[in-house]
């Protein structure tokens, strides 16, 4: 039974090098070492290895054999993986995260969280990224309690006592309904209408909601943990309430959802923050993290009041 020896991580370079170079002389001057050197190096790799690596007669430059072929793959991904490993250690040694555990407002439009994190990746490639998606209050009690080292909060997260904040934008709120609900139906909505139907408010279990609603209108409510829920329902023509305008601009296009002008409840503005506890102050990635979304929100055009949800 043939059980191959253990090669070295530096006998693997050279092996590599002389791929990619095309020559033993060229690897050596790309390595800063002897010719001689180059050799001895390959001659171990296939000595521990059981296996003959480049056909070295009859030919000007070095040519991989079949077995050279086999294992050319593996060596890169080894590479590849050490190459890894190395950036993390400097990023470590550095200050650098190993992982950044971020909360995000589920009303934050998709768009602008997708740009983000795909900078992000390009950015901090060793960093491991998790996202939490939460409602209201759940992103601060995230926060506070640890759960996450930032997050990206609607306005519950004002004023909490440990938590530092940034504004980071803003996202417009509208009342809508589907095209055969009764309210879709009407031309003119007179004030108070909306207290007539089942209004579908987003909700979450945190204790800084507890007891609490926002704008609400209707004694009749039907309350949703999940937002995407929520807009489904609305299709359905089950109820009426707002929405962030971006997640439903293709049903508005589209017909299957209405705006609806309801003097007594017109919407209004979302207000984002960036958020961190006062005691444990984002690293380099999770700050960069949150300049970006600060840098975003700032292209968001201004608008007066708060929404319900």
């Amino acid at each position: 039974m043939n059980n191959p020896g253990t090669p070295t991580f530096d006998q693997l370079r050279i092996f590599l090098t002389i791929v990619d170079t095309g020559s033993f002389a060229a690897a050596g001057r790309t390595l800063n070492r002897a010719v001689s050197v180059i050799s001895y190096g390959i001659a171990n790799l296939e000595a521990q290895l059981g296996l003959l690596l480049f056909e070295r007669e009859g030919t000007r430059k070095p040519q991989l054999t079949v077995a050279g072929r086999a294992l050319l793959a593996e060596v890169r991904s080894i590479s590849h993986g050490m190459d890894g490993l190395r950036a993390k250690v400097k990023g470590l040694l550095d200050g650098l995260e190993a992982e950044v555990n971020i909360a995000i407002d589920v009303m934050l439009p998709a768009d602008r969280l997708g740009r983000v994190l795909r900078a992000f990746a390009r950015e901090f490639p060793t960093v491991q990224l998790r996202l939490h998606a939460e409602a209201l209050g759940a992103i601060t009690a995230m926060v506070l309690d640890r759960g996450a080292v930032i997050g990206i909060s609607g306005p519950l997260s004002a004023g909490v006592e440990g938590i530092e904040s940034m504004a980071a934008g803003l996202v417009p709120m509208v009342p809508v309904a589907a095209p055969d609900h009764p309210l879709g139906r009407m031309d003119a909505i007179v004030p108070g209408a909306g207290r007539d139907y089942t209004q579908l408010v987003l909700t979450d279990r945190s204790r800084f909601t507890e007891g609490r609603d926002f704008s609400v209108s209707s004694p009749k409510t039907w309350r949703l943990a999940d937002l995407g829920a929520k807009h489904a329902l609305l299709r359905e023509g089950i109820g009426w309430g707002n929405m962030p305008l971006p997640m439903i601009e293709a049903d508005l296009v589209a017909g299957t959802l209405v705006q609806l002008v309801m003097p007594d409840h017109p919407g209004g503005t979302y207000r984002f923050s960036g958020i961190w506890r006062r005691d444990t102050p984002p690293g380099p990635a999770a700050s960069w993290l949150l300049d970006q979304f600060v840098a975003l929100g700032q292209d968001d055009r201004e608008a007066d009041g708060m929404s319900d949800v």
